[in-house]
């Protein structure tokens, strides 16, 4: 069963799904990013993952790269990914694929279980294939730390997928960890997209 209204060509659901995000997500204007540096533009994709049309375009376009992959569980580290997961987790059931999803927290739990990983069991993640998901990527530095995460319990990582890759270093450090990394869109697409126009 096809999601309601989705398109069935692959093109069109992305070209439906970059205009969705280049709408609610995307801004040109000087600003100061976390990291400290200043950029010309600012993604912010939450309000496209917490619409009820974009996270259903997002999971979607996300499990037609997923459905290619040996994978058994995804996830990433709070909060980029966490609107994602169970809503993929969803459309994966409704595809007939059976892939959990999980989150690592940037630090320990202080009470009850003190866990990292959340969503799966005690041993649950050893020796299984996990896809890592991230929003923006910028430096990939966020998304590395979920990376390690779960390597730590003998998970082996088949791919780094991020939504947005701000073009600034994450692939070239996912390069040298040798692990697969690739975004749906790059940032400058969205730069390209919006040039104001030539007077």
């Amino acid at each position: 069963m096809e999601p309601s209204g989705l398109p069935k060509n692959l093109l069109t659901l992305r070209t439906k799904t970059f205009n969705l995000i280049k709408e609610r997500s995307f801004s040109r204007g000087k600003v100061v990013l976390s990291s400290g540096k200043e950029s010309d533009y600012y993604l912010d994709l939450k309000p496209t993952m917490l619409h009820g049309e974009g996270i259903e375009l997002l999971c979607t376009l996300i499990f037609e790269k997923l459905k290619k992959l040996p994978v058994d569980y995804f996830g990433g580290l709070e909060i980029g990914a966490v609107p994602l997961l169970s809503p993929l987790a969803m459309i994966a059931f409704d595809k007939g694929r059976q892939i959990p999803g999980f989150f690592v927290r940037k630090t320990v739990k202080t009470h009850g279980t003190k866990k990292l990983i959340e969503g799966v069991l005690e041993g649950e993640l050893h020796d299984k294939r996990v896809v890592i998901l991230d929003d923006v990527t910028t430096l990939g530095g966020s998304a590395l730390k979920a990376v390690n995460a779960v390597k730590e319990v003998g998970a082996k990582v088949v791919l780094v997928l991020s939504i947005v890759d701000r073009e600034e270093g994450a692939a070239e450090l996912f390069k040298a960890h040798n692990v697969p990394f690739e975004a749906l869109f790059r940032a400058s697409e969205f730069m390209r997209a919006t040039e104001p126009p030539a007077s």
